[in-house]
């Protein structure tokens, strides 16, 4: 995913130097192209929303039970993977790249001048204050694609109130257990060809634990919980640390009811 290639440098002078023109402008023209680029994500990020939507709802419907919908459409529920695999993909590169929300800062402070030449006017019609509000709350979020299908995932279980919340809740449950026992099955690791494949077991099953957490009243970490979260966490810290650390922190930090009392001890220090 070619997220941001920084223009921190360029911008960064520009605000230490806003009297040199040319310099303004080198930096003006070494953003553009990365705004450009966040409105292209920032726009799928809502494609993403209402496509997560459709597919809770053809996996949830009546009459059949979570796993038969998860046998009948296959191809539904790897649809819905690829999104979890694409979510926290991107934003495992949002977050080591910081410079992307000082880019977009410098960004904005400039259209909100005056002095726009019609170069900047072009721009700012592309990216306009509106927009660039609505991109800015998005890019805040430490990781925004998690967020936003958080918040879909949420709001289909609330405009859905004639669908219990388990058809909802066993449907992302049953992923995350299909995808922990491929992870830790020898049997069905050794098929793996490559370490792409175990990555995207991993990211689909953290994703997905992440958002039966958002639905679930009382989350995934809870021993009621028909999520096997030791197993969850085992299998990842099994990993090299490289490869999962952002799924950790993915956990720590952007789950609901890690820290309720309801959480064991045990399953907090795992995820110290």
């Amino acid at each position: 995913i070619d997220i941001c290639a920084s223009a921190c440098v360029p911008p960064l002078q520009a605000i230490q130097n806003p009297g040199d023109l040319a310099l303004q402008e080198k930096a003006w023209n070494a953003v553009c192209p990365l705004v450009a680029k966040l409105k292209r994500f920032y726009e799928f990020s809502l494609r993403l929303e209402n496509a997560l939507r459709s597919l809770l709802e053809a996996l949830t419907s009546p009459p059949y039970a979570p796993m038969q919908h998860l046998e009948r459409e296959q191809a539904l529920a790897k649809q819905f993977a690829e999104i979890l695999h694409f979510t926290l993909s991107f934003d495992e590169l949002k977050m080591t790249n910081p410079a992307i929300q000082n880019d977009f800062s410098y960004y904005r402070r400039t259209i909100s001048r005056n002095r726009l030449n019609n170069q900047q006017l072009e721009a700012e019609n592309e990216v306009n204050n509106e927009m660039a509000n609505r991109m800015s709350l998005f890019y805040a979020e430490a990781t925004p694609m998690l967020k936003t299908l958080s918040n879909a995932t949420t709001k289909f279980v609330s405009e859905n109130k004639t669908l219990p919340i388990e058809d909802t809740t066993d449907c992302l449950s049953t992923m995350a257990c299909v995808c922990r026992v491929m992870l830790e099955t020898p049997e069905y690791r050794c098929r793996f060809t490559n370490t792409d494949t175990m990555l995207f077991c991993m990211r689909v099953m953290v994703g997905v634990i992440i958002l039966y957490d958002h639905v679930h009243p009382v989350g995934a970490f809870a021993k009621t919980s028909k999520i096997d979260m030791k197993g969850c966490i085992k299998v990842l810290k099994e990993q090299p640390s490289n490869s999962v650390e952002g799924l950790l922190n993915a956990l720590r930090y952007t789950t609901r009811h890690l820290n309720d009392d309801s959480t064991s001890k045990q399953i907090r220090a795992l995820l110290q």
